[in-house]
């Protein structure tokens, strides 16, 4: 697997990540709700920043690993491959809904920016989710891990913004059709978690074969 698809891979598995309702979805959509487009923006601007800081702990533990214990790597990348197969079929047999969520007072933007970098860095599954899968991605072979990291955060960011953007801009509309079609939520949710099965088994086939 050359670093193009290492990227790819990589890209897909965050795609599939993010488009899961979750705490971080739910507060840009409130945020959006009660403070307007301009506060949606900027929930998702505070985890684009949170995001940003997932993937420095992110790269400097997988850097640290590389450098003094490179042997933990395929069992590592056997666990988190795991993990993440484990989170995958868990969506595919859970039926995701979205409650309403009430709007609060309005709040100035940087309120709405710091409460969600707060609300970001406070989510215990982007830990696992980093510990898992970072590993499987930044490889000494692709260069400086630390390189690659940059790579991932941008990455990483880009996807945000394009997702929590896209919710920030719907606003009522994207929260309306969580709500009144839970259906549609569930197999977003489902595909999700089919997505991220496919992804463990061609990231360990390339890695361990």
């Amino acid at each position: 697997m050359d670093y193009t698809q290492n990227l790819w891979i990589f890209s897909l598995l965050l795609f599939g990540i993010i488009i899961v309702p979750g705490m971080d979805m739910l507060f840009v959509l409130a945020s959006s709700l009660s403070g307007g487009r301009r506060a949606g923006l900027a929930a998702t601007a505070g985890m684009m920043t949170g995001g940003a800081v997932h993937t420095a702990y992110g790269t400097l533990a997988t850097g640290l690993l590389a450098a003094f214990a490179p042997k933990l790597f395929t069992p590592l990348l056997i666990a988190g491959c795991a993990y993440m197969a484990w989170i995958g079929y868990s969506l595919t047999c859970s039926a995701i809904t979205v409650e309403k969520v009430e709007g609060d007072a309005r709040r100035s933007q940087w309120s709405v920016f710091r409460q969600g970098v707060f609300t970001c860095l406070l989510n215990p599954k982007a830990y696992l989710f980093v510990i898992a899968v970072y590993p499987q991605f930044l490889h000494p072979a692709f260069g400086p891990v630390w390189r690659q990291g940059i790579v991932l955060g941008v990455l990483t960011m880009v996807m945000q913004a394009c997702i929590y953007g896209a919710v920030a801009w719907g606003g009522d509309r994207a929260r309306r059709t969580l709500i009144d079609s839970p259906g549609l939520t569930a197999w977003v949710g489902r595909g999700a978690g089919l997505l991220l099965i496919l992804v463990v088994a061609v990231t360990l086939w390339e890695n361990l074969t």
